[in-house]
């Protein structure tokens, strides 16, 4: 048994434990995501278009963290219309960002990995870039918008007369929380994948 396999096995028996079916689920949904960005990256290989495969992955990606991470059906549905919408302006953003830093390819603290292989593989990295600015976000969209959905939700369980603007209030403060844990992540994300660039240069 390899050590990749061995974590796998703890990691499932650990959300087991933990979150009983919801955890079942949401180990399974790791799987199929991982899965997903596999095919992706071999789609990519072969050529195909990177922006059809960002149209045709960002909803299911969604789908699987959201649906299969949810065992409220509203909630389910809501945050997914909520986190693609999200998702789409994201999306143009990163495009802009990227159109103006023009900032694509391998850094020369790759060049040691790259030595004897081709420089020219025939692939648009810029394009590359926006795919793995959109799918490293999408995490944090999808976590944001099921807990906005289902902090919403109760609030309209437990006070089914509450008013559209004491709810949008409501929706706002909690908004406003979730966003500051939800940046932590990306930040996080991002400084954890760029450390050796960032150790790089401040040697």
């Amino acid at each position: 048994m390899s050590t990749l396999t061995a974590l796998i096995i703890v990691l499932a028996i650990l959300m087991t434990i933990v979150g009983g079916e919801t955890g079942i689920r949401s180990f399974f949904s790791v799987l199929i995501n991982t899965m997903l960005l596999i095919l992706v990256a071999i789609l990519i290989s072969w050529g195909i278009s990177i922006p059809i495969l960002i149209l045709i992955f960002i909803p299911l990606k969604l789908v699987t963290i959201i649906f299969l991470g949810t065992h409220d059906y509203t909630v389910a549905k809501n945050s997914f219309y909520a986190a693609f919408l999200v998702c789409l302006i994201v999306s143009v953003l990163i495009l802009g960002c990227q159109w103006l830093a023009q900032a694509a390819g391998m850094g020369p603290e790759a060049g040691e990995v790259l030595v004897g292989l081709s420089q020219m593989p025939g692939l648009s990295y810029p394009m590359i870039a926006v795919a793995v600015a959109i799918f490293s976000s999408l995490g944090a969209i999808a976590e944001a918008a099921v807990a906005m959905s289902s902090g919403l939700l109760e609030i309209k369980k437990h006070n089914p007369n509450i008013s559209r603007m004491n709810l949008i209030a409501s929706g706002n403060r909690i908004g406003s929380d979730i966003l500051g844990t939800a940046m932590n992540t990306i930040l996080f994300g991002m400084f954890g994948s760029f450390l050796s660039l960032f150790l790089w240069y401040f040697r």
